[in-house]
């Protein structure tokens, strides 16, 4: 079932992933997951095989948790990121590691610009996805943003999705 989706399919839908977010198109991001999907971004220093059960992680959500993330991220009451912050997710270097018949895993890196109260900060790091294919789509099932920095330091937080 895989076989036929190439690397420029891939692309493509990791493009169109960072151009929702970049656009706070939220909702329509999180139609991108399965209902079984889970978003990870382990602390900056992390070997990638870690699980949230055995070390901190910034962000461990599963669907449900990332739809109330969403939500509050849309809410003025979310006060990290009111006004938004804007961002460009720049996504490069993808490759598809290991294709089975009804998943890929496909890693890339990426460097997201946050722009906001006239400073920038810039998170750096790789993506781990496995992703379904559903319907005849892709589908997050999972995705893993490895920080490559050696700390938050100047940003403090990771408020907006990576």
């Amino acid at each position: 079932m895989t076989a036929n989706i190439t690397r420029n399919d891939v692309e493509e839908f990791l493009y169109r992933e960072a151009a929702l977010l970049d656009g706070w198109k939220l909702e329509q991001w999180l139609t991108l997951f399965t209902d079984d999907a889970i978003y990870h971004v382990p602390t900056v220093g992390t070997a990638p095989e870690v699980t949230p059960d055995n070390t901190l992680f910034y962000i461990a959500d599963d669907r449900a948790r990332l739809r109330e993330r969403v939500v509050r991220l849309q809410k003025k009451a979310a006060h990290v990121e009111w006004p938004r912050s804007r961002t460009r997710h720049m996504v490069t270097n993808v490759l598809i590691d290991e294709r089975g018949e009804h998943e890929l895993k496909v890693s890339a890196a990426f460097a997201v610009h946050r722009f906001k109260n006239g400073q920038a900060d810039v998170y750096v790091g790789s993506y781990r996805y496995r992703l379904a294919v559903a319907e005849g789509q892709l589908k997050i099932r999972e995705k893993r943003s490895m920080l490559d920095m050696d700390a938050l330091r100047p940003h403090g937080r990771v408020s907006i999705l990576l």
